[in-house]
């Protein structure tokens, strides 16, 4: 049997949704390779995002991925001097394009930046409002609840996993890790639905470090591919792959479908797992090369006593 790489979307803006989605499900298409959509599903207020300066690391990673140039400046000044695109409700053909289209879809966040970056320290009602706000908009664009939940900037708190639960999710792809897993607080409880955690790094944590650049960083990520053995998710965004890194991310398309990997959605990996014995990991914060902060992180394994 081929080994499996996941193509997970997270889908950031209204640019995102309007320009890089249509230009992502064509290439896939022409590949003949599944993906998951992760959508945000209510206003774009990227522009707030800007408070992030003050962040440790923040004003590198921008220096490095060049933002305004994948981003443009309509999209960074949505939220503070324009008023944010509703993105589901303005953008809702646009994303049941991608459904009709046979990809799997599911939800990213209601607001991304206020998800992003509140959502560590915020409350269980919050959260659940937020989350609430999504699913809503999900019914009302696809007609059918959502089954998975891929967190904005891999940002989660207790009470999030625990409102998957409650929502009925099937699983979720909200933290960095090495390979599927039950998550758990400190506790020794499970608190959540089956994580894919996202196992590779994403483009934009490897431009410009380490010499690599947009002609060759596929190479970086192939070199990482050809050594796994497990199964692999790499998240992309609609914004930079569906966009001018476009021409990169079909590189990555090719060698990997060349190292013998099926590149699938979520719903078809987790279809070839045993849920009831995949491990059982605590969850923990920490920071990963070339992001700036920290994020959800799989933690150690939970070991019986």
């Amino acid at each position: 049997m081929s080994r499996q790489l996941v193509l997970k979307v997270d889908v950031d803006t209204w640019r995102g949704t309007c320009e890089g989605v249509p230009r992502l499900v064509d290439l896939f298409q022409r590949y003949q390779v599944g993906a998951t959509f992760l959508f945000s599903l209510g206003p774009d207020h990227t522009g707030r995002a800007l408070k992030r300066v003050f962040r440790p690391g923040f004003l590198r990673k921008v220096s490095r991925t060049s933002v305004l140039s994948h981003y443009g400046w309509r999209t960074l000044l949505y939220g503070v001097l324009l008023p944010g695109p509703d993105i589901g409700r303005q953008g809702a053909a646009i994303l049941q394009q991608v459904q009709q289209a046979g990809f799997e879809v599911g939800i990213h966040c209601w607001d991304h930046v206020a998800w992003q970056d509140q959502v560590p320290t915020q409350t269980s009602a919050w959260t659940a409002r937020q989350l609430e706000s999504a699913v809503m908009r999900f019914r009302q664009v696809f007609g059918c609840a959502p089954l998975t939940h891929g967190a904005a900037g891999w940002q989660m708190n207790e009470a999030a996993y625990r409102q998957q639960l409650a929502l009925g999710l099937r699983y979720a792809s909200d933290s960095r890790g090495t390979a599927p897993y039950w998550p758990m607080n400190e506790a020794g409880e499970v608190i959540g639905v089956p994580q894919l955690p996202t196992t590779l790094p994403t483009l934009d944590e490897l431009l410009g470090r380490d010499g690599w650049q947009a002609e060759n960083v596929h190479e970086a990520l192939l070199a990482l591919s050809a050594e796994a053995n497990s199964l692999q998710v790499f998240t992309l965004h609609a914004e930079l792959e569906g966009q001018k890194l476009l021409p990169v991310l079909e590189r990555l398309l090719q060698g990997w479908l060349a190292q013998g990997y099926q590149l699938v959605s979520g719903e078809t990996a987790l279809a070839g797992l045993n849920l009831p014995h995949l491990p059982k990991h605590y969850r923990r914060r920490g920071e990963v090369p070339g992001r700036s902060g920290e994020l959800e992180l799989q933690g150690p394994p939970y070991l019986a006593a």
